[in-house]
């Protein structure tokens, strides 16, 4: 989890594109959707292909992955997928070269997640710029500490990225507010306690989080880590969050489909498509 960052005031010209996007759902009264994959899996061809699959399938916002060999805060199906991309020869610097060979055609904002070393290694700013520079909206880093995401809120605001935090069950109220203030584009509010993967059931203490997150204002609150079919989707939905976000139910169609000699985009489109219709429902 990252620290608690100061929310300082950053300068920005205009809403980002994240922020922008949460603002036209708010009035449509729609819930965003949020589908994760791995880039590289099971290659960088098969995950652009994906990115536009899902966009023409109602995400709203696409968190894209970047495999990282000690994924702490992953579950065993997006563990599986960093590793099948790791050794297709993935990197972060060919995930934002394939991301930037979209941007005359992905317009859906993609928020890219990934964990310090390989940010740190490349340099904050450098990683900022280069990001930026491939059409990312945003970045989440889960394992940021403190210091480090304070630094990283301000570097990425400058390159007009949206550095996103995250809050858990078990972060003190006081704490959660402070993250929650500090937070741009949307606060991550994750289900469970532990590392991603599909839930039979989503915990009911998120309900009464995410209108504590609400009353607060602030950014739009989006809920992940747990969500497995349309159903639990629209729960999020109807406990008044602003976004859902699935992750490893999605990886794990995507890998059947693979392992199975099928259309790996088409397979990801498919299951964005009921989650679409679950929220909308």
């Amino acid at each position: 989890m990252p620290g608690v960052v100061s929310p300082t005031p950053i300068s920005v010209t205009g809403p980002t594109p994240i922020a922008a996007r949460f603002a036209a759902l708010r009035g449509q009264g729609r819930c965003a959707l949020m589908p994760f994959l791995m880039a590289g899996d099971p290659d960088l061809a098969s995950t652009a292909a994906t990115l536009l699959a899902l966009q023409g399938a109602g995400a709203d916002l696409i968190e894209l992955g970047i495999p990282y060999s000690d994924p702490l805060a992953d579950g065993p199906v997006i563990q599986a997928a960093a590793a099948r991309a790791l050794a297709a020869g993935t990197t972060p610097g060919r995930v934002l070269e394939m991301l930037g060979s979209l941007r005359s055609s992905l317009t859906t904002p993609v928020v890219l997640f990934t964990y310090s070393n390989p940010l740190l290694n490349r340099g904050m700013e450098a990683f900022c710029r280069d990001a930026a520079a491939a059409g990312a909206a945003g970045l989440v880093v889960p394992d940021l500490p403190l210091e480090e995401a304070e630094k990283l809120s301000a570097i990425a605001a400058a390159e007009g990225l949206d550095l996103v935090l995250l809050v858990a069950p078990t972060t003190p109220p006081g704490r959660m507010a402070r993250i929650h203030a500090a937070s741009r584009g949307f606060t991550y509010l994750v289900s469970v306690t532990g590392v991603t993967g599909v839930r039979a059931s989503l915990e009911s203490r998120v309900e009464p989080l995410v209108q504590q997150l609400q009353a607060q204002g602030g950014s739009p609150v989006a809920v992940g880590f747990g969500i497995s079919g349309p159903e639990q989707a629209r729960q999020v939905r109807q406990w008044g969050a602003d976004g859902a976000i699935v992750g490893s139910a999605l990886v794990r169609a995507m890998e059947a489909a693979a392992v199975a000699g099928g259309d790996v985009p088409a397979a990801a489109a498919a299951y964005c498509a009921t989650l679409r219709a679950g929220l909308d429902a």
